[in-house]
């Protein structure tokens, strides 16, 4: 199975099919409204709206495994994010990304890369994904790396 076949759920039981992500750039976020890394928000924002009209996409996967910080229900969430941060990428469905039930679209991330000392396990909220146009996994950042940080990674996959 490959980056393409994915599929996840968007909040009213629909289905994102991310078949129509060929040839953009992907970047993926679990998130969480009432983390110590929320304001990041922003930063993923203004990187959306900086690239997202050259291939660029955010997908947030709103997930409550980390200290019980995304309590809220998926309306709560959507309504949280556009409100505070602005948030207008996409959010799907809120679910798990480590143990027995994660999402299929986490199984696969963590299969791909690896995060610190090889561990595939999601450690907080706000780690990072980034896919490039031919659906690879190319990097894995930790929370504690900012949108900003990762600006000049997303722009070299743009333009390649």
């Amino acid at each position: 199975m490959g980056f393409y076949d994915l599929k996840a759920e968007l909040p009213g039981g629909k289905v994102y099919d991310f078949a129509d992500l060929k040839g953009k750039v992907v970047l993926i976020v679990n998130v969480a409204s009432q983390c110590g890394f929320t304001p990041q928000y922003k930063g993923l924002q203004e990187l959306y709206d900086k690239y997202k009209d050259k291939g660029f996409i955010i997908l947030g996967f709103p997930c409550n495994q980390f200290g019980g910080q995304e309590p809220g229900d998926d309306a709560a969430i959507s309504q949280f994010c556009t409100l505070n941060h602005g948030v207008t990428f996409p959010l799907m469905k809120k679910s798990d990304v480590n143990g027995d039930n994660t999402n299929e679209v986490y199984k696969w991330l963590k299969g791909q890369k690896s995060g610190l000392l090889g561990l595939t396990r999601i450690k907080w909220n706000f780690e990072k994904f980034l896919i490039d146009k031919n659906g690879n996994v190319v990097h894995r950042w930790a929370s504690t790396t900012s949108p900003a940080a990762i600006d000049a990674e997303v722009a070299k996959l743009l333009e390649a």
